[in-house]
């Protein structure tokens, strides 16, 4: 449905996007994640028509996707980072202006907005200012300023910034049931529990560039380790961490043994060796890799700023 061929974005000295390339299937939710001045909004700026590439192209359906192809952009939703929405106006005024931008007129037009605002709960505030709505209720809102005009894919540039968490839950609520029913979703974030609990398939993307690409499984076999067993820092364990320690990445955190098993080492053995030190199996506990695990394996820990 989308292509992104060797797509690259520069500003000045800086390539905010370098060479991605990207191909999405109808009907899925995929998710973007990255820390913050990853390229990430640059990425959905681009796909969005709202900024050229300096190198590389993208199609929707097979047809150009730039700022000159007004028709192919109207069948995209941008929910953008930044609230796009007239505070001294009342939610129905709001939703109407978007709507008419689309060629949105008459009682087709008042169905969708009764529609969209009893979809997220906004109904008993249709007149209100939206000055007066609270961060939560505007996100939600903006979400679906952005779905009036029945979009063929929606992009979602960190659209729960600065929620609570009643909000961000309805927003995922309401994210998962559109795309049951068949929409397409591009969805940016740097929160791994959104990824995890949205996306089909996910891309890290780093320094404008995707360094990794695929189901939450998929990455997970991108680490270096395929699980980690934890197990107390005693006297006890002693002898048999030392002789672990040739087996793989054996750290300690708070009189915690944390130990990651180099493949070639099955749990087998491990529950062997632990066996012949007469440690009971009750004393250890396993731990599955999780997105965060690959989302540091690749982008390291350096603070962002």
């Amino acid at each position: 449905m989308l292509s992104l061929t060797s797509v690259t974005k520069r500003f000045g000295a800086l390539t905010a996007v370098d060479g991605i390339s990207l191909d999405l299937a109808r009907g899925e939710f995929f998710g973007l994640l990255g820390p913050n001045g990853a390229g990430k909004s640059t990425t959905m700026a681009l796909i969005a028509g709202l900024t050229a590439p300096d190198a590389g192209t993208l199609t929707l359906d097979g047809q150009p996707l730039t700022a000159r192809h007004a028709a192919t952009r109207t069948a995209l939703g941008l929910v953008p980072q930044h609230l796009a929405l007239y505070p001294e106006l009342n939610a129905v005024e709001n939703l109407r202006i978007f709507g008419e931008l689309y060629g949105l007129h008459g009682a087709d037009l008042r169905t969708r907005i009764a529609a969209a605002l009893e979809a997220v709960q906004l109904a008993d505030r249709a007149k209100e200012p939206v000055k007066n709505f609270s961060g939560g209720m505007q996100r939600r809102l903006n979400l679906v300023a952005a779905l009036l005009h029945r979009p063929k894919l929606l992009l979602c540039d960190e659209p729960t910034v600065g929620v609570d968490p009643q909000s961000r839950n309805a927003i995922f609520d309401y994210l998962e049931q559109l795309n049951r029913e068949g929409l397409t979703i591009i969805y940016s974030t740097h929160y791994m529990e959104e990824a995890t609990r949205l996306c089909s398939r996910i891309g890290i993307i780093d320094h404008g560039r995707l360094h990794a690409l695929g189901t939450l499984d998929e990455l997970l076999t991108r680490l270096p380790f395929e699980e980690e067993i934890r197990f107390p820092a005693t006297p006890a364990t002693i002898d048999f961490a030392a002789q672990l320690a040739a087996h793989g990445e054996l750290t300690v955190e708070d009189d915690v043994r944390r130990f990651r098993p180099h493949p070639a080492f099955p749990l087998s053995a491990f529950y062997a060796l632990a066996e012949s030190h007469a440690l009971p199996g009750r004393l250890f506990t396993m731990q599955r890799p999780t997105l965060e695990a690959v989302f540091l394996h690749l982008t390291g820990r350096t603070l962002r700023e």
